[in-house]
């Protein structure tokens, strides 16, 4: 990866702030074997440490996945993840929340491997109503596999945002009224899986997974599902939104613009609102209303 861009002093001292904000946030995680089922895998999966701890492992037979036991309708998530080390090419791991049927919104984070040495990317992804095609890619400014570092997704009436150590690094508005569909109908339920992309996941597929180095690990800690839990048609918070906690309503601040504007300056690899070439009928309608935007600022 190129020389990693050092950010101006004040805006040091805001990411530093958000790391402090997002160790606070981990602290009241709750415990796999209470939280998810490992759905698929045959044994690749295994939650370990009384429920602190959850792994996947791939292999040339299988992939490994689990979900959360609850679906639900806007909430505030975290994970601790730490991806798989060395020559992980061809490798993906997802991270998401989707909801069921033909119709289907999602919210995507999936880590695509790399040759050994190389970078990490960040694949981020929007679907609404069964439409995505909405990605935005991101290097990373640490080693993501040498240590765990804290993946969120805040998802609420009005915002949905993905946030790495705290820090956001995608924005997704509801543009309802500008005719934008926005997923606030459909509960989801958080998934996690590893699994062999090797066809699209590191450059385009031209790198293949290296199977002589499987099994490959993923590791997972520190979930917290600070959410509306959806059960039976109802809705765990309370209808007046004003009772409901912060997150319900949070949306970037100031500063928080701030370090997302640094961010996608300096980290971003893709966006599927500057790719016109892809899009000859027309970029999609938020990124014209986000262009807008830009050139008023």
């Amino acid at each position: 990866m190129d020389t990693v861009p050092t950010p101006p002093i004040a805006l040091q001292m805001l990411l530093v702030a958000s790391v402090v904000v997002q160790t606070l946030m981990v602290a009241s995680a709750g415990n796999f074997n209470q939280d998810v089922d490992v759905t698929w895998g045959d044994g690749r999966g295994q939650i370990l440490n009384n429920g602190q701890l959850l792994t996947l492992s791939l292999d040339k037979a299988s992939g490994s996945g689990f979900q959360s036991k609850n679906e639900f309708l806007y909430g505030k998530f975290d994970m601790q993840l730490k991806l798989v080390p060395g020559n992980s090419a061809g490798t993906v791991t997802a991270y998401y929340l989707k909801s069921q049927g033909s119709s289907w919104d999602e919210v995507d984070f999936e880590f695509l491997g790399n040759l050994s040495g190389e970078p990490y990317i960040v694949h981020t992804n929007v679907y609404t109503k069964g439409k995505g095609d909405r990605e935005q890619q991101f290097y990373l400014w640490f080693d993501p596999t040498a240590d765990f570092h804290t993946y969120s997704i805040l998802w609420n009436p009005g915002h949905v945002i993905f946030y790495v150590d705290g820090r956001p690094i995608r924005e997704f508005k509801n543009l309802e009224q500008a005719g934008v569909p926005y997923p606030k109908n459909r509960p989801m339920r958080m998934y996690c899986s590893l699994w062999n992309a090797d066809d699209w996941a590191t450059r385009g597929g031209q790198v293949k997974t290296d199977w002589s180095q499987a099994p490959f690990t993923a590791s997972f800690r520190n979930l917290s599902a600070n959410a509306c839990v959806w059960s039976n048609g109802v809705s765990s918070c309370p209808s007046n939104s004003s009772s409901n906690s912060a997150w319900f309503s949070q949306e970037l601040d100031s500063s928080g613009q701030r370090v997302l504007k640094w961010v996608q300056k300096n980290y971003m690899v893709y966006n599927y609102c500057n790719d016109a070439k892809r899009f000859p009928q027309g970029l999609a309608a938020e990124c014209t209303i986000r262009n807008r935007k830009q050139e008023t600022d």
